[in-house]
């Protein structure tokens, strides 16, 4: 480790050395011209040491840029700010070469005056940002204990050799999100199958279609039902972000015409909520779908799963305690959920 260390030290010293002799043809050394220019002086200092004739300049889609011995690695990045920030690898490191265990990350900015810094990969990684999909944010003056992985309380080798790293990292956002927000990335596995570049409106959806949100929308968000200023919001972002769909009236599609009614056992309940009506409606659905929800998604919106009727269980604890057990005009709203929802 302390040679490798020191090959970085001598590569980081010829750089900075030779920057400061010809600045001008440093600033032009952008992206993979970067790379070429590193790897060639890593060669040159490798010289007489273990790592002589073991560097290999990978580049393109791969990760890392270089790799040396099979084991260390340099990814090499570079701006023409004045600062030391950027955005790094994907966090699910698809591209990763195989056996490079320990990597560096080589950050050169290009700009009068050129300047080099070099720390593990690790260690300068603050948070996740999404481009296209969620990658590392990259900051070289980050200091000691600030990393995203200190405040996961997960280390990087542990959190990358995950099968879907990007779950734990999901978790950890989730958990600081404050009430009305919601996640508007997520991977590939819990993305649904129709979400991509093309944005629906609801008029445009067919009945089935709308239904089948609706009925996501009681499941996930039971605060639907609440008398809450903000009880459309979580599901607004959801049904835009993640389905791609966008409602420019959410109400209407839960409570429009205000109050309805409920015959419960041969009792007839007048003035009860559209929405409450509505649930009702669809409850025989709701069933089957909370029953038949895939497991990952129950846990991204409620974060825990209940196997089988368990989840009715919770579901219907929910509904309760943003509406009550009874209603203003006395429908057992508790009562009636658990009776219906028990039978086969």
């Amino acid at each position: 480790m302390k040679a490798f260390e020191l090959l970085i030290e001598q590569m980081l010293q010829v750089l900075r050395t030779e920057a400061r002799e010809q600045p001008e043809h440093y600033k032009k050394l952008l992206g993979n011209r970067l790379e070429g220019k590193v790897a060639d002086v890593l060669r040159k200092c490798a010289v007489g040491t273990p790592f002589e004739d073991d560097i290999e300049l990978v580049s393109g889609q791969r990760f890392p840029d270089i790799v040396i011995q099979g084991y260390f690695g340099i990814e090499v990045k570079t701006t023409q700010a004045n600062h030391w920030k950027s955005t790094g690898s994907s966090v699910a490191e698809g591209t990763r070469v195989n056996g490079v265990e320990r990597i560096y990350m080589l950050f050169g900015k290009m700009c009068e005056p050129v300047e080099f810094k070099c720390r593990l990969y690790e260690e300068c990684l603050p948070e996740v940002v999404v481009t296209h999909s969620p990658r590392y944010a990259i900051d070289m003056n980050l200091l000691s204990g600030e990393t995203i992985f200190d405040k996961m309380g997960i280390s990087y080798d542990e959190l990358r050799r995950q099968t879907t790293p990007i779950r734990t990292i999901l978790s950890y956002y989730r958990s600081k999100l404050k009430p009305g927000e919601e996640l508007w990335w997520l991977d590939s596995e819990s993305a649904s199958s129709g979400t991509g570049m093309v944005i629906r409106l609801w008029n445009n959806l067919t009945p089935e279609e709308r239904n089948v949100y609706m009925i996501k929308g009681f499941c996930f968000f039971p605060e639907l039902l609440s008398s809450h200023k903000d009880k459309f919001n979580r599901f607004a972002v959801w049904l835009s972000t993640r389905e791609g769909v966008v409602c420019p009236n959410v109400r209407d599609v839960f409570s429009a015409g205000g109050q309805g009614s409920i015959i419960y056992r041969s009792v007839r309940y007048e003035r009860v909520p559209k929405s409450v009506c509505r649930l009702y409606e669809h409850l025989p659905l709701i069933k089957q779908f909370i029953l038949s929800a895939d497991e990952t998604e129950w846990i991204d919106f409620w974060g825990n799963d209940v196997k089988g009727k368990g989840r009715i269980a919770c579901w219907i604890d929910r509904v309760t305690g943003y509406v009550g057990k009874q209603l203003e005009n006395g429908f057992p709203m508790q009562e009636s959920l658990r009776e219906v929802l028990s039978s086969d």
